[in-house]
């Protein structure tokens, strides 16, 4: 049918049965997610994820044998074009920091709801950034400390006015200080920010603010 959903791939590396069977059973049950593999460690995890070419690898960072880190370090050689979400209990400065310079491209803790852990699968999967709104504000001040010496990897899809209220919005300021400073409406703000979510296909602004300093966009 013309109008399903694109069903996506994903291999599972976690070494907790209990927490393995409950996230398959949760993607299953998403209907646009499907598992093709599991690993309980970091090599298996890792050539699973070389064999199969999934859109998106879920990684836990205390993985025997490799933790999570190297594995997405090693997948992104492997495997460039799946997408990584780490799924840990971890929210520490120096693991969030690590995953992102191994180039992981969403962090959600295993205490989230089901159904927002999924959709930090979905968004990695489909190209876009996921943080953990609990680690947000260390995953922006890490890559806007570095934003300077960082080329665009791709063609903004913003406009100018756009990629002006994104700037903003990493720098921290709410709808209405926007509206104030660029002499615009708060509806204006808010209608500019939902073509922003919609153009980056994010959840939500610092989803957006993220994905844009990753990829150089502001």
């Amino acid at each position: 049918m013309s109008g399903e959903a694109r069903v996506r791939t994903v291999v599972l590396v976690e070494d907790h049965a209990l927490t393995r069977a409950g996230l398959k059973t949760a993607l299953d049950a998403a209907g646009d997610l499907r598992v093709v593999a599991e690993a309980d460690d970091g090599p298996s995890g890792l050539a699973a994820i070389e064999r199969h070419q999934p859109d998106v690898a879920v990684v836990d960072l205390g993985l025997p044998g490799l933790d999570g880190i190297e594995v997405t370090r090693r997948a992104r050689l492997v495997a460039p074009r799946t997408r990584i979400a780490i799924l840990t209990v971890q929210d520490l400065e120096t693991e969030i920091h690590a995953a992102l310079a191994a180039g992981a491209d969403a962090y959600s803790l295993k205490t989230s709801p089901p159904d927002r852990i999924v959709a930090a699968i979905r968004t990695a999967a489909d190209g876009g950034a996921y943080f953990d709104s609990r680690i947000a504000h260390v995953v922006l001040g890490r890559l806007t400390s570095g934003a300077g010496s960082r080329p665009n990897e791709n063609e903004s899809p913003l406009s100018p006015r756009e990629t002006e209220i994104l700037r903003m919005i990493s720098e921290g300021r709410g709808n209405a200080e926007i509206a104030e400073a660029l002499f615009i409406g708060l509806g204006t703000v808010k209608g500019h920010i939902r073509d922003i979510l919609e153009k980056l296909a994010v959840a939500d602004r610092t989803q957006a603010a993220v994905l844009a300093l990753r990829r150089g966009f502001i």
